[in-house]
């Protein structure tokens, strides 16, 4: 099931309960090296954060963005969202994307359980340099997500893959073919819109964005959209957001390829909109 999300929207975990054995047992064994070793690489979700920076985005949103995560990791309410998992513990990485070909890794994987660990990926976010690249490519950012799943050292019970944007794809092959084949592998994709600005045609915006990340980029188990409609919103947007990434109660795997339905918004628009400006 998908969904839209309002801003300041309250998600709940359910406590998990345990029972105890009555009676007389033999004392268990202690856990092997292997079996330590696997405990530390378990994870309740491999989170990948996947940020717009195209020349769309002013140096105003990208400050915002970038200060809107560092404070969401380090809210009362994502570590209070950290205890609802099983293990308390999430892996998480940081990247920025435009083109197709134009993506880099500003924190590397690393595991946030608790305060200092969320402090220190907070502190390495915003210690970045700002940057800011040519051409949007949502298609291109699932593509380079993908594979730093298999990269990393970690197993966790759901992959996802956190995108924020202001404009549709524009480059690289169309979204819904990398949204797909991201589904297909269980990956879930929840969407950030960024709409907070009138719309301007002269750097790609389009109206409805929130529906165009409903109907051509997000998917698979829980996913969701949070739009972020005012600037001042932001901060809220992504807490909310991030929040429910990290305590969503998942229902069962549901891949809905684009074929499947009937978009309200055509998928293609953003490259609709760059052959006929600029003919390439």
């Amino acid at each position: 099931m998908r969904w839209c999300v309002s801003i300041g929207a309250v998600l709940v975990a359910g406590a998990i309960a345990g029972g105890d054995v009555a009676g007389l047992a033999a004392p268990a064994a202690p856990p092997s090296s292997t079996q330590a070793t696997d405990e530390a690489k378990r994870v309740d979700v491999e989170l990948i954060l996947a940020v717009d920076v195209s020349y769309s985005m002013d140096m105003d949103e990208l400050a915002l963005q970038r200060e809107g995560y560092a404070l969401a990791v380090t809210s009362k309410e994502f570590l209070q969202a950290l205890k609802t998992g099983p293990t308390g513990k999430v892996a998480v990485t940081y990247f920025e994307w435009a083109a197709a070909s134009d993506q880099k890794i500003v924190v590397p994987w690393r595991v946030i359980d608790g305060p200092e660990s969320a402090g220190a990926l907070a502190e390495e976010i915003l210690k970045a340099p700002l940057r800011r690249a040519s051409r949007t490519s949502i298609s291109g950012a699932i593509n380079f997500a993908m594979p730093l799943f298999e990269a990393n050292n970690y197993q966790g019970l759901r992959r996802v893959i956190d995108i924020s944007g202001d404009g549709p794809n524009n480059n690289g092959e169309p979204v819904t073919v990398a949204r797909d084949a991201a589904l297909a592998k269980g990956v879930t994709i929840n969407g950030l819109p960024i709409m907070s600005k009138e719309t301007n045609y002269a750097t790609m915006d389009i109206e409805n964005l929130d529906i165009y990340y409903e109907d051509c980029v997000i998917g698979g188990a829980g996913s969701f959209v949070v739009p972020i409609k005012t600037k001042e919103k932001f901060k809220e947007a992504i807490r909310t957001k991030l929040v429910m990434e990290v305590a969503h109660r998942v229902p069962e795997p549901r891949i809905v390829p684009a074929a499947t339905r009937e978009p309200r918004i055509s998928c293609l628009i953003g490259e609709k909109i760059w052959q006929e400006r600029w003919g390439r």
